[in-house]
């Protein structure tokens, strides 16, 4: 299982987009906040920036949409060039037909629950889906801190990826940093979003490459990765 970082923007200068793009291309992905001050209290960018962003980078874009009616809009971002768009569970009328849309339309399908959305109501959806995104902080907002019970739904997901034998990715998004890598990893997660922890550095490539150490080394030991 081949661990990824994906640097969330969300943290980098708004101002300086390609250029912070450009900062991190040693990066698997580019994870782009997706805010509608409806769904969560905060407004970020839309349609306009992912389609700048994806002229302005070679690396792929992972969106995530934080948005009222993903079932209207989220075809609208693979259009627009992102590689995977993430919808949230707790905002989709109809995931499965929304998933199989992302996936006609050439990108990756992802899910998102956030911290108090169980995973289990969702299992028969699994095999519809390229990732499933984790929420280890509140959606809405960057820079809180990592929320540890988090750890055992991480857990309980991979076992079911594992349960039904599929390819999926498990992605954790929030409070991610060199001091709770390792931890995600050795529940099972496999593709990591980082904020402050690259954006906050001097170098935020060097800072990729650190955590994708960590993670690696970590995973390595995994009793999930080993039986897999």
């Amino acid at each position: 299982m081949a661990v990824q970082i994906n640097p969330s923007i969300l943290s980098a200068d708004f101002a300086r987009l390609a250029e912070e793009a450009k900062a991190v291309e040693g990066a698997d992905w580019l994870h782009v906040d997706v805010m509608d001050n409806h769904f969560v209290p905060n407004l970020t960018l839309g349609v306009p920036i992912v389609e700048s962003l994806s002229r302005a980078t070679d690396t792929p874009l992972d969106c995530h949409l934080m948005i009222e009616d993903p079932d209207r809009w989220a075809p609208q971002y693979v259009e627009a060039g992102a590689g995977s768009v993430t919808f949230h569970a707790e905002a989709a009328a109809a995931p499965v037909r929304l998933a199989r849309e992302i996936r006609a339309k050439g990108a990756r399908a992802s899910m998102a629950l956030k911290p108090a959305t169980p995973i289990e109501p969702y299992e028969d959806l699994l095999p519809e889906l390229d990732m499933l995104l984790i929420m280890t902080v509140e959606p809405g907002f960057g820079g809180q801190a990592f929320l540890d019970i988090m750890l055992p739904k991480i857990r309980r997901t991979r076992e079911l990826i594992s349960k039904h034998g599929l390819e999926l990715w498990l992605q954790v998004d929030g409070g991610v940093s060199d001091s709770t890598i390792e931890r995600c990893a050795e529940a099972g997660a496999d593709v990591f979003v980082a904020g402050s922890a690259v954006y906050g550095k001097d170098d935020p490539a060097d800072a990729v490459r650190a955590l994708r150490a960590k993670a690696e080394q970590t995973t390595a030991g995994a009793a999930w990765a080993c039986a897999h």
